[in-house]
């Protein structure tokens, strides 16, 4: 892991935002951030922070049922304004107080999933509450406060945000029209994508950092259908058309957002650096070589 870290930073990444999976004190794939990012020599030294993955994996993979829904309700992750504090207070003790765990304004980056989700499980009440009772307890113990990212809240939810107690807005990966066309072109999704960012920015009264992907196909986690591909994921959209010299004016395009609305403060995602399974990373591959790594040094 040392390797592909050392490789991203010499091609212009500052910092890595890595999944954190908790269902009530239940942590899984943590192998993964503490012997791989944090285990090795360069990521303990290059900045980290953690994204609350309250949705659980699947379990199969790929997945071979079309009649499912997309999201299956087990897999939503349930909480309450005592396990936010537990997960708060064990990401405090674990990852905050670590010299290169990421910080905005002074203050740690942590962002959620599927904030809509969790919204909706504590309801606004009892979501600016948990967000509240999180910073008291990090004031009181000397600590640094949150900078809380909602990512892609649904419209219900998207105006209030700032009132919840959120400080910032950013998607995970914002490409296709998710039921859209089965097939969409990259560069028109990126374009269209963009011209979404002002208004999601004013609409959540909040900075907003674009999240620039490389593509997206998803479809290595399903199983094959042939002709009738199923109209929903992971078999569907597929974005067709995408090449690293489009992802340069993509993540150049982002860059000019991100300077002309934050300034220094501004933060810009790229999705992501090993997501092969979805069809959005940066790592070499037989297609482009590194061609993805030296279009983003490129447009830094």
């Amino acid at each position: 892991m040392g390797q592909r870290l050392a490789l991203a930073r010499d091609h212009g990444i500052d910092g890595i935002v890595a999944g954190f999976f908790w269902c009530r004190g239940k942590r899984v794939f943590e192998q993964a951030l503490n012997q791989g990012i944090l285990g090795s020599a360069e990521g303990s030294t290059m900045d980290y922070c953690l994204m609350w993955a309250n949705r659980l994996p699947r379990h199969v993979l790929p997945v071979k049922r079309r009649d499912l829904p997309v999201i299956v309700g087990s897999r939503l992750v349930s909480t309450d304004e005592e396990d936010f504090l537990a997960l708060v207070e064990h990401l405090a003790q674990e990852h905050f107080t670590r010299p290169n765990y990421l910080r905005v304004q002074g203050r740690c980056y942590l962002s959620i999933y599927d904030s809509t989700h969790f919204v909706r499980e504590l309801g606004w009440e009892g979501t600016r509450r948990a967000i509240e009772s999180a910073r008291l307890w990090l004031k009181n113990q000397g600590l640094p406060d949150l900078y809380l990212v909602a990512i892609d809240p649904a419209p219900e939810i998207a105006g209030d945000v700032r009132q919840l107690g959120f400080d910032g807005v950013t998607h995970y990966v914002h490409l296709p029209e998710w039921k859209g066309p089965q097939q969409q072109d990259y560069w028109e999704c990126a374009t269209r994508r963009a011209g979404q960012w002002a208004a999601i920015a004013r609409m959540a009264d909040l900075p907003y950092a674009p999240s620039i992907a490389t593509g997206w196909d998803a479809s290595a986690r399903a199983a094959d259908f042939g002709p009738e591909r199923p109209d929903k994921y992971p078999w569907s959209p597929v974005v067709t058309g995408e090449h690293p010299e489009l992802f340069h004016q993509a993540v150049r395009r982002g860059i000019s957002f991100v300077e002309a609305n934050e300034g220094e403060d501004g933060l810009l995602m790229i999705a992501s650096l090993n997501e092969w399974s979805e069809g959005h990373y940066l790592e070499p591959d037989e297609r482009f070589g590194y061609g993805w790594l030296e279009a983003l040094r490129g447009a830094l």
